[in-house]
């Protein structure tokens, strides 16, 4: 009996272990079709609110917008660095403040 129980406890200590990073994994991503509230949406951010962005003015923000325009919705965050004026420098400070 003792035997069995220690085997029990054994497989839900190493599920456990084993589940642990995908659990984790899926608390770092944000539910698909829900995006963040604290973030701007770039693929829907009109001008003003993409100006509250740190070092965007008017004429980057237009960019942004005719950029999607142009191309469709952002896919990925990184494509911000396809619209002139947003270089290394600038995207990183922006990475964390907006979400596609």
């Amino acid at each position: 009996m003792r035997s069995m129980s220690s085997k029990i406890l054994s497989l839900a200590v190493l599920a456990a272990f084993l589940a642990a990073p995908l659990v984790a994994l899926e608390a770092q991503q944000a539910p698909a079709g829900k995006p963040d509230p604290d973030k701007v949406n770039l693929n829907t951010a009109p001008l003003d609110e993409l100006q509250k962005l740190p070092r965007i003015g008017p004429k980057v923000a237009q960019r942004i917008i005719d950029f999607r325009k142009q191309n469709g919705p952002f896919k990925r965050v990184e494509d911000l660095l396809k619209v002139k004026g947003v270089g290394e420098k600038l995207f990183s400070q922006l990475r964390n403040l907006v979400a596609v």
